[in-house]
């Protein structure tokens, strides 16, 4: 009886050193997630990124590294710009259009959110 005492004391020891751990851990996953960071969403059980509004995200750096990249791809036109040619600066293989549909999506998202321009003629521009 006293061998079982010891060992349910020894495993109680174990426990609280472990429950301590995963406080730190807990702290700690708080503390980053309070960093600026893409949020995410489950939809129809997959995680998808959740772009914020221009409004409510304090800079660009709140967007995903491929809205980023889509931004400054714009920014640095003289111009309005074309899915075509943005999509021709990230590598993608502009000669089908299947290829460019998700970066127009994307593009889109932005220019719903704020951060670009949707001109009538289907060209993006970058927002002041």
């Amino acid at each position: 009886m006293a061998k079982q005492l010891q060992e349910v004391q020894a495993e109680r020891d174990e426990l609280a050193i472990a429950e301590r751990v995963l406080n730190r851990l807990a702290e700690q996953a708080r503390a980053d997630a309070g960093a600026v960071a893409p949020v995410s969403a489950k939809v129809a059980g997959r995680a998808v990124l959740l772009i914020p509004h221009r409004s409510d995200a304090a800079d660009e750096g709140a967007l995903p590294g491929d809205y980023r990249k889509i931004l400054a791809i714009v920014r640095e036109a003289d111009g309005p710009v074309q899915v075509r040619a943005v999509g021709e600066r990230l590598g993608l293989d502009a000669s089908v259009r299947g290829k460019l549909e998700p970066l127009r999506a994307k593009m889109t998202k932005l220019a719903d959110r704020g951060w670009l321009h949707k001109r009538g003629d289907g060209r993006f521009t970058a927002r002041p």
